[in-house]
């Protein structure tokens, strides 16, 4: 029954991407409602990284696995308090294009490419937390081959339309996996004998690693400050979430929907931080493989019935894979509009094909690199992605929104240049341990920029009268 209610999930959502991405919109511009504005921004932060990450983190550093969906949900709350009004107030449908009005294309495209080599990391997160359920259904088939599944399946949604209907599967989705989260929180909660369990859970997990499972900062200050400030960052410099306040009716419906996604996400955490933590008492740490931590609690210790189980499981996994497709979309998309399609060379091939080899391209490196060693951590990389978005884009946005016309295009484009690339290489040596950085890569990299910023502020040259008009 199981594999019944895996497939009945899957089967919906892929459905309904595909029916949804067949219809041609209406063409309609009056914008869209409060509820539809939350199921945005939630459709894409309540993802594999904010479930299956989550419990896994969760399983290895008890709280520090809140930091995504708190940090998530303290960057909604900033988004409806401090930016939606002077983002709406731009006449720009998009965070580059409004670089690129401000600093010049160089700017717009460098701001473009560097944002989506940030997306491409966070494709990494999506096929760790979709193998992990191809893993729990399937425990004897070898960690690559689960990732070359998840891979596959993706190429194959994109093919089949299923990342155009993204809007109707993203409010889907939430639901599902807001609905999932909340059972199995729930269901861990009661398994592991409540609070008093809870805290039995954590005084265990501290007497076993010498670290302290109940604090934000069990992974240490610099690196889980970090979470914080890259998801910070993230949230606010990523187009998909201010896409959604964007193209908002009013800015009150912008406001209300950022802030309804405030609230309702870091609860979302917290469930999947009762998992990973009751997780620990069941099983043997040394051999557990911790990113399943969630999928084998929903398959083998949440007791529910297996057709239910194999929905949960269905929609955990299509969640990921449909957010990784969008993803390799979204980067297809930027080099073929920006590096090809732009270019002198004569191409004979249609947009859309290249788009699609492109994508294959894009989650064949993806895979590559998430089947080596480095790829054992999802909520990783999830970090790693916002906080190298939030280099590349929150300083020159800033000035934007609130020093417009102070600042030379060229103090920009080192901005997005300098404070990207020092995130990157930073934050990949750190990955590899080759160095060990006392903070979080993002803490560099948003330095570096902000200060190249603040350098052309003093030294760009106010407009004449003239330049003005």
């Amino acid at each position: 029954m199981m594999y019944v209610g895996l497939i009945i999930a899957v089967a919906l959502i892929v459905g309904l991407a595909i029916i949804t991405g067949a219809k041609k919109g209406a063409g309609k511009k009056e914008g869209i409602g409060t509820g539809v504005v939350a199921g945005l921004i939630m459709g894409t932060l309540v993802g594999g990284s904010s479930t299956v990450g989550t419990a896994q983190l969760a399983y290895n550093y008890g709280m520090s696995a809140w930091w995504f969906t708190l940090g998530a949900g303290i960057s909604c709350l900033i988004l409806a308090v401090i930016y939606v009004k002077p983002l709406r107030a731009q006449g720009s449908p998009t965070l580059v294009g409004m670089i690129a009005n401000e600093y010049g294309p160089r700017a717009g495209l460098a701001a473009s490419v560097l944002n989506s080599v940030g997306t491409f990391i966070n494709i990494l997160s999506q096929l760790l937390a979709a193998s992990a359920v191809v893993l729990v259904v399937f425990p004897d088939m070898s960690t690559v081959l689960t990732i070359v599944i998840a891979m596959v399946v993706m190429i194959l949604y994109v093919i089949f339309g299923g990342a155009k209907g993204a809007g109707s599967v993203g409010i889907l989705k939430m639901v599902l996996l807001y609905a999932a989260m909340i059972t199995c929180g729930l269901l861990a909660f009661r398994a592991v004998g409540g609070m008093s369990g809870v805290s039995g859970a954590i005084a265990a997990a501290n007497a076993e690693t010498g670290r302290n499972f109940g604090s934000l900062f069990c992974r240490g200050v610099g690196i889980d400050l970090g979470a914080c400030v890259s998801l910070l960052l993230g949230v606010l410099t990523t187009q998909t979430y201010a896409q959604a306040v964007l193209s908002a009716r009013t800015d009150r419906s912008a406001r209300a929907g950022a802030l309804i996604s405030a609230i309702l996400i870091p609860p979302i955490g917290i469930c999947g931080i009762v998992v990973g933590l009751y997780m620990r008492t069941v099983t043997d740490t040394a051999t557990f493989v911790a990113k399943t931590a969630l999928t084998s609690f929903i398959l083998n210790y949440s007791g529910l019935p297996g057709i239910v189980s194999g929905f949960i499981l269905g929609a955990l996994f299509i969640a990921s894979v449909g957010t990784g497709a969008g993803l390799a979309l979204g980067i297809a998309t930027v080099i073929n509009r920006e590096l090809i399609q732009k270019g002198k060379r004569e191409v004979k091939m249609s947009a859309e094909t290249i788009n699609k080899l492109l994508i294959v391209i894009v989650l064949v490196l993806a895979t590559a690199l998430a089947c080596t060693p480095i790829g054992d951590t999802i909520l990783k990389f999830a970090f790693m992605s916002m906080g190298l978005r939030g280099c590349t884009v929150f300083a020159p946005l800033c000035f934007v929104l609130w020093a417009k016309g102070k600042v030379h295009g060229k103090y920009a484009l080192a901005s997005i240049l300098g404070g990207s690339l020092v995130a990157l290489i930073l934050g990949v040596l750190n990955l590899f341990e080759i160095i060990a950085l006392p903070c979080d890569a993002v803490f560099p990299g948003v330095l570096v920029g902000l200060v190249i910023m603040v350098i052309g502020l003093f030294l760009t040259k106010p407009k004449s009268a003239a330049e003005s008009a």
